[in-house]
């Protein structure tokens, strides 16, 4: 059996190393390179074997590449339900959290998934779940961490006196 091969002019190895410059993402680097491969003679099972994929999956991104040209390289968006926050509430959002929710009128000192969920609720009519707060500051940069509570005030000092005033007296 024949191995596939690239037959659309318009892929070059120079166009692919062109692309591969110009796109982040490591899926589209691993398919310009297993595309790159298979422009320089190796079969569609040794670049399968080599980024440890199904023969089927590199089968597909040649007729792929064959049929639409560069673009197919790239991912298209896929479907799915649509977000609940537009542009807008995701801006309002992303500066309301370098304030402290008390700047609200929010009952709590620090943002967390429920308080958002509140806030959106508050401001926007708009009913989210935890989780899916929870996702909105993930993708907008917040690490969920809580803070490490320290007692400022104490001094060793002090603290010897406060260990010493518990101590039993006999």
């Amino acid at each position: 059996m024949r191995p596939r091969t690239i037959t659309n002019k318009n892929i070059t190895r120079e166009v692919l190393l062109m692309m591969a410059d110009k796109i982040e993402g490591a899926w589209i680097g691993i398919r310009i390179a297993g595309l790159l491969l298979i422009l320089s003679g190796w079969k569609s099972t040794a670049v399968a074997r080599l980024f440890n994929l199904s023969r089927p999956s590199v089968i597909s991104w040649i007729k792929k590449v064959n049929e639409e040209g560069v673009t197919s390289i790239e991912d298209k968006p896929r479907p799915g339900r649509p977000s609940k926050l537009n542009e807008k509430v995701v801006g309002v959002l992303e500066k309301a959290l370098s304030k402290s929710p008390e700047e609200y009128k929010l009952s709590r000192f620090r943002w967390d998934s429920v308080v958002i969920v509140e806030f959106i609720k508050k401001k926007f009519n708009i009913s989210l779940q935890p989780r899916q707060a929870r996702n909105w500051l993930k993708k907008l940069g917040y690490v969920r961490k809580r803070p490490i509570h320290s007692y400022v005030q104490a001094s060793d000092k002090g603290i010897k006196a406060f260990r010493q005033s518990l101590k039993k007296k006999s």
